[in-house]
Parts: C-alpha cells; structure tokens; sequence
C-alpha cells in the first residue's frame, strides 16, 4: 500500500480532474461549482477526492457550510489559473484556424515595421482567404524545427545558405525632412553634416552593425574628426527614422527601408553623391515542411514582386535574379 501511494505521488497528476478543483476553489463552494460544470455535487466532490489522492495531501478544508483552501490548495491554484486559460486560448486559436489557409513568418522589427507592414493590405486584399502572422523577432529561428513557415532575413551573402533567395541590397544615404534642411544653410559637403543633431543606433558601435555607423560614413568621406551639434540614440532603425521624419536630426539610413519616403518626399537625400555601399542584404527563407503549400508559395511570389519593385525603386542594377551571389 505504501508503495502505491508513493507511485501516485510521484507520477504527473491527471488533466481531468483540474477543472473541478479551479472551479470549486473559484467559488470555495461544491455546489456552485457542480451548477457551473453541469454535474452532480457527488461527482465533482469524487473528482476532488481523487485529485488530492494523487497529489498527496488535502487541498481543501471542509467545513459544515464552507470550504477553505489549503496552503497546498492554494499554490496549486494559482498555477491552475495561469495554465487553464492558455489552454483555452490555444484550443480556441486552432478551432477557430481549422481549415482556414495560414502563412506565418519570422524576421526582425524594423523590417516587418518599415518594409514589410506597409506593404500587407495589398496581399490581403488580393487574397482574402489567406491569414498572415508575423512574428517580429532579432532571434533567428530554425525554419527546420519552428512554428513558422518562412524568414525574412538580414545578412551578408556569405551568411546566408544557397537556398536562401536574395530579396534586395542596400546603401546607406544620409536623410532628413525637408522643412529641417530648408531652415538650415545648403549641405554642400560631408563637413556640413557636423552641424545637425546626427541619429544613429545606440549599440551599432558595439555590435555587428558597425557599418551602419556615422563614423564610418565619416571615415569613408575624409572626415574621421568630424563631430556632430550632438547625436540622438535609438535602439531601432524605425525609430531613428521616425526621429528623422518629425526634424530632430539626420539619419543615416538604410535605401531600401526608406525607399518610399523618398519617393514621395517625406524624406530627403541631403548628399545623394555620398551613398555608402553595405555588405549586407535581405533574404527569404522558407521552411522545408512548408515550401510546397499553395498559401505560401503565393505570398513567396508576391514577396518576389514587392523586392522586385524595391530593387527598382533603390536603383539597384543588375537585377539579383541574374547572378549568383552565393558562388
């Protein structure tokens, strides 16, 4: 007998019986709980019974018109509350998702917010009965073991695998908006730039992103000892270009990210002749298990059409789709 009751107490406990406990030690009362769950007052009250059976102590104090939690009750309470309505919520995800076409990615904050985002209604529209989750996340994910079915990538070419398709490239381009360029006297040269509040990435210098640095430009143009008015710090490119579009300063931006501001104006390039070239590029991955599903080779498609259009838009030439990056 005593090794049966050891048996049961070290076992994982039963699913079935989590409800009963959540609800009688939510109203601290078998009654109402049996109403709730549509049972007799018997079965949840055996329900209990055999759940403190199998965990090993009393989870409840019975009183003659009242039940009180114990402190064993009431610690495995609180992990019930916390895992039951996730439960719930996953459940209702998947019932809610079943037979309905789905397309799920992964890739980095500021390129789901600048590039990515902006460009989604169009595929929505066109295809009403696909639903699209994105998962804005710098981790890189395993596209052989995730929950996702593409990535969207930054990285240079010798990074990347051979199936990785190269979306676009990039250059880097000192902007500004333009009511903060027409209050100042002309940008002639890359000196002049010393004279504004220069934006930039609060870690680039101590990180992989050291290219992306002004110090860099600077260095590039014969201005190693250039120094700014004063500089302003973000952790994200969309926020150093939100900074740059409301006039706190210059940013030293990424083309294909900002390709649409300039196009339409909201963004100026301040030295166009002084575009910097990046070792980096986007690329599109696609899961292994997921590549062959309708859903997601149609949005891959329309990725190709968007990069196409931003490789356009950029002035990028050759197009990438003619040459072999990865050789």
């Amino acid at each position: 007998m005593q090794h049966s009751q050891t048996h049961l107490r070290t076992r994982p406990i039963s699913a079935g019986h989590l409800r009963a406990f959540e609800a009688v030690a939510r109203h601290l009362n078998f009654r109402a709980a049996a109403e709730e769950m549509a049972l007799t007052q018997s079965a949840v009250s055996r329900q209990i019974q055999a759940m403190e059976e199998e965990v090993g102590v009393a989870l409840f104090l019975r009183h003659t018109r009242a039940v009180e939690l114990t402190g064993a009750g009431a610690q495995l309470l609180l992990a019930v509350q916390q895992s039951l309505p996730r439960i719930d919520g996953a459940v209702r995800q998947i019932r809610q998702s079943a037979g309905r076409k789905s397309v799920s990615l992964t890739t980095f904050a500021s390129f789901a917010s600048m590039w990515l985002i902006p460009r989604l209604e169009a595929f929505q529209r066109d295809n009403p009965e696909i639903d699209i989750r994105i998962d804005a996340s710098d981790t890189a994910v395993d596209l052989e073991v995730a929950d996702v079915d593409m990535a969207l990538r930054y990285a240079p070419p010798e990074n990347m695998p051979r199936e990785a398709i190269r979306l676009f490239g990039e250059t880097l381009t000192p902007v500004a908006s333009p009511w903060l360029i027409k209050s100042r006297p002309p940008i002639k040269s890359p000196a002049d730039l010393a004279g504004f509040t220069l934006i930039e990435a609060g870690d680039a210098h101590r990180t992989h992103l050291e290219w992306l640095t002004w110090r860099r430009w600077f260095e590039e143009h014969g201005q190693s000892r250039a120094q700014p008015k004063r500089w302003l710090y973000f952790n994200y490119a969309y926020q150093m270009v939100q900074a740059a579009l409301t006039g706190q300063g210059l940013v030293l931006a990424r083309s294909s990210l900002i390709a649409e501001s300039l196009a339409n104006g909201d963004l100026v390039e301040v030295l166009p002749q002084h575009r910097l070239d990046s070792p980096m590029a986007y690329w599109l991955m696609v899961g292994p298990r997921n590549a062959l599903r309708p859903e997601v080779s149609a949005f891959c498609d329309w990725l190709q059409q968007q990069a196409a259009t931003t490789r356009a838009t950029i002035g990028e030439v050759p197009d990438p789709d003619t040459i072999d990056y990865l050789d």
